[in-house]
């Protein structure tokens, strides 16, 4: 009986030691990350500039609305409107034969006349030999890329 005690305080002994150790490290490890990292911060995007008054009529009207400062914040404004009405799915057209396109084939594929392939969820449009062409799964083919940028969509960055 001897025996069993002595193991029995050891084992008591152990543990013991082993939560005090705990404590301390985990102590440590909270004092010595005190202040965590910022999360980055990324610099504003830049807006183009806009563009110049061509008429001789419109340039007096320009210069005095550009020297106010709205002009360009209007126009950006404006801009950001006709880009989101653009982008969205249902400002593209509904008609195929002002629109250019067609429908996929039954296997996912586009026909040979209608090589492009577009997606309406993403607005993208991809061209062959293109590095993700082969995976796309279209919404609608297009001839050309420039029928598919003037029904809205833009070009895959690849």
């Amino acid at each position: 009986m001897g025996w069993l005690t002595t193991a029995l305080r050891r084992s008591l002994w152990l543990v013991l030691i082993s939560a005090a150790g705990g404590a301390v490290w985990a102590w440590r490890r909270d004092t010595a990350d005190a202040s965590a990292p910022a999360p980055a911060e990324w610099p504003p995007l830049s807006t183009p500039p806009a563009p110049a008054a061509t008429t001789s009529g419109d340039s007096a009207a320009s210069s005095d609305s550009a020297a106010s400062g709205d002009s360009a914040a209007s126009e950006n404004s404006a801009a950001s409107v006709v880009n989101a009405l653009v982008d969205a799915p249902e400002a593209r057209s509904a008609d195929r034969s002002t629109g250019g396109w067609a429908d996929p084939l039954e296997d996912g594929s586009c026909p040979v006349s209608h090589p492009v392939k577009a997606n309406d969820n993403s607005g993208i449009f991809h061209v062959p030999g293109g590095r993700f062409y082969d995976r796309t799964k279209p919404e609608r083919c297009y001839s050309d890329a420039d029928a598919a940028v003037a029904d809205g969509y833009r070009r895959a960055k690849n």
